[in-house]
């Protein structure tokens, strides 16, 4: 048995994505890769378990979490748990046999965006990698997310005078309340993106890449392969004939993707895309993409 399970998870694979960017169509892909295990979903129950890590505590303010929120006893709960959780592709569940000694582990999580340099000394050799979405897609898909009411995160956020609170809560948030629906879902984009591309600055090159999701609709194959040959992770025949058609929808889905889909938003997205340019054009250095 590994007393804090630091030698259980090599490498591990985080995914990083402002919310509703097609996290969890990546994560759902690369979780059908050979030897791969996961916790079979989203991770915001284990760390905001945590009371030092919880908004609602009132201990820290928002999600962001830094190296300075990991002591020895968080990191030994948040790997215990993780341990406890997993499963491989067939729902194999780890820890009723622990046969394995060293795994790898894909995580995601968007709210990870703003937890790097925390999730690096949880997982000291982890790999990244940055989900890029339109930027147009991106907000539409969040206002929609807001709307619809199934993605709320804080219910009852002590300061809040909005709509309840949805998806990840950035630091500097009390800032939005009066603000529209486009000014808040904008506020969240540029601080998720604008956080984790100084955050992975200080990431050695080699463990993390960036990858577009229309290029995961598009060339799904092409997309899996180089992804899994930059983290290690093994392309088998099982992968490659999911990869064969086009992707299933994820869990998540809303409503069915379409290029054009954010013209539904079209005036109240582009009142704000001016605010957003310096990190769009940051964003391109590293592989972004608009899709038209």
């Amino acid at each position: 048995m590994l007393a804090d399970f630091s030698e259980l998870f090599d490498r591990p694979v985080i995914i990083l994505a402002a919310p509703r960017s097609g996290s969890t169509l990546l994560f759902e892909t690369l979780s059908e890769a050979r030897d791969v295990w996961t916790i079979g979903g989203e991770s915001h129950r284990i760390i905001e378990g945590v009371q030092a890590l919880n908004p609602n505590s009132a201990l820290v303010d928002s999600n962001r979490l830094t190296e300075v929120h990991a002591s020895e006893p968080i990191i030994h709960f948040i790997r215990s748990r993780f341990a406890r959780l997993l499963r491989d592709r067939d729902g194999r569940e780890y820890f009723p046999h622990r046969t394995i000694g060293r795994l790898r582990f894909v995580e995601k999580t968007p709210k990870n965006v703003l937890r790097v340099p925390f999730m690096e000394r949880v997982f000291p050799n982890a790999f990244y990698i940055f989900l890029l979405r339109d930027v147009r897609a991106n907000l539409s898909s969040m206002m929609e997310a807001w709307r619809a009411l199934r993605w709320v995160t804080y219910p009852q956020l002590r300061g809040w005078q909005g709509p309840p609170w949805s998806l990840l809560l950035p630091p500097g948030w009390q800032e939005l309340n009066g603000r529209t629906l486009e000014e808040i879902c904008a506020f969240q984009w540029h601080s998720a993106n604008r956080i984790v591309l100084e955050d992975l600055q200080k990431i050695p090159r080699q463990r993390w890449t960036t990858v577009n999701y229309q290029s995961l609709l598009d060339e799904p194959e092409a997309t899996i392969e180089r992804l899994c040959g930059f983290a290690g992770l093994a392309m088998d025949e099982r992968l490659r004939n999911r990869l064969q058609k086009p992707l299933p929808l994820s869990r998540l889905t809303h409503t069915r993707p379409a290029v054009d889909k954010w013209r539904k938003n079209k005036r109240e997205i582009e009142s704000v895309l001016n605010s957003l340019g310096d990190i769009e054009a940051r964003l391109q250095l590293i592989g972004y993409q608009r899709t038209n």
